[in-house]
């Protein structure tokens, strides 16, 4: 076990883990931050997507001891309120039908349209690439990145 000083969504978090623990298993079982979910463990479908700094990361292949001092950002901190443009897009489109992926779908939208404000479709469509949806909304995925894309400018 190694003590690691982890800042996540504007807090200052001490954990004590082992080093090779997936950061997604250090938000789910030792901070009860659940919004982030398990789907693969092989980091190929997004459900656990997290921003490291600013960029979309999986977490579930991520350890805990190869973070460093980057800030990380979860669902739950994404916004106090729920009102990000992304995640106000989503309900405004009714995305989710089961909605499992939706935190991961929505962090990586949100880092997408912080790099980039106007995606084109072709923009849209590779970085939503390798979130995986069952339900199949990829459609009203894309539609709700354009209406937060238009809305937050």
């Amino acid at each position: 076990m190694a003590a690691f000083n982890l800042k996540i969504n504007g807090k200052n978090i001490e954990v004590d883990v082992d080093p090779n623990t997936p950061l997604l298993w250090v938000l789910r079982d030792h901070l009860n931050l659940v919004g982030t979910k398990y789907g693969c463990g092989i980091a190929q479908c997004g459900a656990c997507t997290v921003h490291l700094g600013d960029i979309a990361t999986r977490s579930c292949m991520l350890t805990v001891s190869s973070v460093g001092n980057q800030e990380i950002t979860t669902i739950e901190g994404l916004s106090e309120d729920g009102d990000h443009p992304v995640q106000r897009a989503w309900l405004e489109v009714d995305v989710p039908q089961c909605g499992y992926c939706q935190a991961g779908q929505i962090m990586t939208a949100s880092a997408l349209l912080k790099k980039n404000p106007d995606p084109t479709d072709e923009e849209i469509e590779m970085a939503m690439n390798g979130n995986i949806c069952r339900c199949g909304t990829y459609l009203r995925i894309k539609k709700a990145v354009k209406l937060a894309a238009e809305n937050n400018s």
